[in-house]
């Protein structure tokens, strides 16, 4: 019987090789040489509908045709892979992850020198320095970025007042805080815990990134086991052990936590917003307060953005950055496409779920906070739709707007896409921290198993 991990590389390639070949079949049936095909890997059906109004007007300006193909983006390195081998590949992808944008550079998909010469004629300086830096390689823009979101630590706002608690933007402060609202049934924090599941690896990441811990250095070498990351293992391990909620904790389960008003910290992400102000009916706090003020929480709850651990140079955050990128051999409209998608459509792009989509393009020449003004006024939500503005405080807002100046990844910017891409399907940080937080091992030995995994897992990307 194959493993579990062969079965679903199988299948994905199976989907994959489909896949191709029923795009494939769609160009040769319009017979149009001209149109432009679109991969986008935003795949939520109502933001999909959103996307075809967006092209659909394009093509009615432009006169270019459109074939817009939705994408899953777990498929994505194996799809466009098949695709490049073909010979097929689009002509743009848009919503690509940062290990995405990295695994086409590596594969040297990319259009050698459109995606720069998108970004100086909307402006450079209209752009996050940090986006641009993210998503580029030795001056090389790899792609255009268009909009991040990053890792949150959300903390309840008047538990912390009445015990006289300072904003937990610190590994000390957040441990202090977690050791004494550990208490009555709330848990000091909620974090992520299944080893099998990625947000445990972003959330470790995300405090790990606060503490200097780095997947690699600028050479490629992995350096999981060094001092820094030595420390954010034992820090990640001791609060989970000490003040957190018994048993694997995933995704689902640290929001109820939250929402039923048992913890007074939760690492999540900014798509918590909507859910947190009763904008989503499968999702909505449900803590005691909230029977008579569904917005209870939304007004207790206030947000770290970047945090900052004992050997950490600068606060830092876990960030990813979606981006449009024109690849090898496109039509010349492609640019243009991508143009419109940071200029006039996009507005409606990013409010599609302003939430989870704070712009890096944060205006024009002309008007620098053209963009950001737009994303205050945009209507977050699923079943209900509000601006955030209607929800929480100016201060808040502003430092959302302001995190992806903050973002940080692992190996992104060491040229380590590939190997990123791999072990968020592999997982063997999760692994190893999930022996420090059950005590069956200290943290050096779980940073040194880290670290042999993930050497292995390089030995095979490379």
């Amino acid at each position: 019987m194959p493993s579990p991990s062969m079965r679903i590389f199988a299948s994905a390639l199976i989907m994959a090789v489909t896949g191709v070949s029923l795009l494939a079949c769609d160009a040769d049936e319009s017979g149009d040489d001209s149109t432009l095909t679109v991969w986008s890997l935003e795949d939520v059906a109502d933001r999909v509908t959103a996307t075809k109004a967006i092209v659909a007007d394009f093509t009615a300006r432009t006169g270019t045709k459109v074939e817009l193909v939705t994408v899953n983006e777990d498929q994505f390195p194996a799809l466009i892979a098949t695709s490049a081998a073909s010979g097929d590949l689009p002509d743009v992808v848009g919503a690509v992850p940062l290990a995405g944008v990295r695994t086409l550079a590596s594969n040297e998909l990319l259009h050698a020198s459109a995606n720069g010469e998108i970004v100086d004629t909307l402006g450079r300086q209209t752009f996050s320095a940090r986006a641009l830096q993210l998503t580029a390689d030795g001056g090389r823009q790899l792609a255009v970025p268009s909009d991040g979101w990053g890792q949150l630590l959300v903390y309840r706002k008047d538990l912390f007042a009445a015990a006289g608690l300072p904003v937990p933007d610190t590994y000390e402060k957040i441990a202090a805080a977690a050791a004494k609202l550990h208490v009555g049934g709330v848990a000091g924090i909620a974090a992520s815990t299944a080893p099998g599941d990625v947000f445990t690896q972003q959330t470790f990441e995300h405090l790990a990134l606060a503490n200097n811990c780095q997947l690699t250095d600028d050479s490629g070498a992995v350096r999981l086991d060094s001092p820094e990351c030595v420390e954010a293992f034992r820090f990640y391990g001791d609060l989970i052990r000490t003040s957190s909620v018994k048993g694997a904790q995933d995704v689902d389960t640290t929001r109820a936590t939250y929402f039923a008003g048992k913890a007074a910290m939760l690492v999540w992400s900014p798509f918590i917003l909507d859910e947190l102000a009763g904008l989503r009916d499968d999702a909505r706090p449900t803590c005691p307060q909230c029977q008579a003020d569904p917005s209870f929480l939304a007004e207790n709850s206030g947000f770290v953005t970047a945090i900052k651990g004992p050997n950490g140079a600068a606060p830092a955050q876990y960030g990813e950055i979606s981006s449009w990128t024109v690849l090898d051999g496109a039509a010349d409209p492609a640019k243009d496409l991508v143009q419109f998608m940071l200029g006039e459509a996009y507005p409606r792009w990013f409010g599609m779920s302003p939430e989870g989509r704070f712009p890096v393009r944060k205006g024009t020449a002309d008007d620098p906070e053209k963009f950001l003004t737009a994303w205050n006024t945009s209507p977050a939500g699923v079943d209900r739709k509000q601006p955030l503005t209607e929800v929480y405080d100016d201060d808040v807002l502003a430092a959302l707007r302001r995190s992806p100046d903050t973002f940080q990844r692992w190996g992104i910017t060491q040229g380590q896409g590939k190997l990123v891409g791999t072990i968020l399907g592999e997982l063997p940080v999760p692994r190893a921290l999930a022996d420090v937080i059950s005590g069956k091992s200290d943290a050096a030995t779980a940073a040194r198993r880290a670290k042999k995994d993930v050497d292995a897992i390089k030995a095979g990307v490379n």
